[in-house]
């Protein structure tokens, strides 16, 4: 019963980060305009060589994906905060996990959708033809979103209270978010060129064990951090 209580928090607070998004429209749109910016100015950068292009597809889906998603972790509790809502929330009997995961479900649909028109802008803009493999590679790009969103929420909410949060979330995560980066980009690419080398079962599985230990950790770490 307690449970299904905490489950019921869980889609609340989802289910309103989310209807707060789709009534205001600005920020999703501004995350989905950055990313396929990024992408466009990277292949200007790039110039015309098809090789080239197909070569840096995947580090520039990623690169988009990270600076965009930025964006949409400093918003997690950015209500909360301008509208005095935490302190209240926090206060609401009962544990607190069931806050990161509901601020966690809405990061994860926004983040997904971004990165949905994320690749797809890039497939067509890079001229990306899509690999037989291409469920493992849906796979290896959920498993990469997975680690992002997790470390992203809980360091959001770590410098949620900072008045310097914009400077001060990219400066926690970036060097955390080294190993997710490296094995979703590395396994994208190994699945893009035919997978000779079968490397791209041994970096999903860093992904997965990588994912597995920080939902772990960040879930029992939660209930300390918002404290601060």
């Amino acid at each position: 019963m307690a449970f299904r209580d905490d489950w019921r928090r869980v889609r609340a607070i989802a289910m309103k980060d989310l209807t707060t998004e789709l009534r205001a429209k600005a920020g999703f749109n501004g995350v989905a305009s950055l990313a396929v910016t990024i992408l466009i100015l990277l292949g200007l950068a790039l110039g015309p060589d098809a090789q080239a292009l197909r070569n840096a597809a995947v580090g520039a889906v990623w690169l988009a994906t990270l600076f965009s998603g930025v964006l949409a972790f400093n918003r997690s509790f950015q209500v909360e905060i301008e509208s005095g809502a935490l302190e209240p929330l926090l206060l609401y009997p009962g544990p607190r996990w069931p806050i990161f995961a509901g601020k966690l479900l809405a990061n994860l649909i926004f983040v997904g959708l971004m990165v949905a028109i994320v690749m797809a802008v890039g497939i067509v803009l890079f001229g990306i033809t899509i690999p037989e493999r291409w469920v493992t590679l849906l796979a290896v790009a959920a498993l990469g979103v997975i680690g992002l969103v997790v470390l992203g929420t809980f360091y959001a909410s770590m410098s949620s209270r900072s008045r310097a949060r914009e400077v001060l979330l990219p400066l926690l995560l970036f060097p955390m978010l080294v190993p997710v980066l490296l094995a979703a980009t590395t396994a994208s690419k190994a699945l893009l060129g035919a997978d000779l080398m079968h490397e791209a079962g041994a970096w999903m599985r860093l992904l997965i064990g990588y994912d597995l230990v920080f939902i772990i950790a960040t879930f029992i770490a939660f209930e300390h951090v918002i404290e601060g």
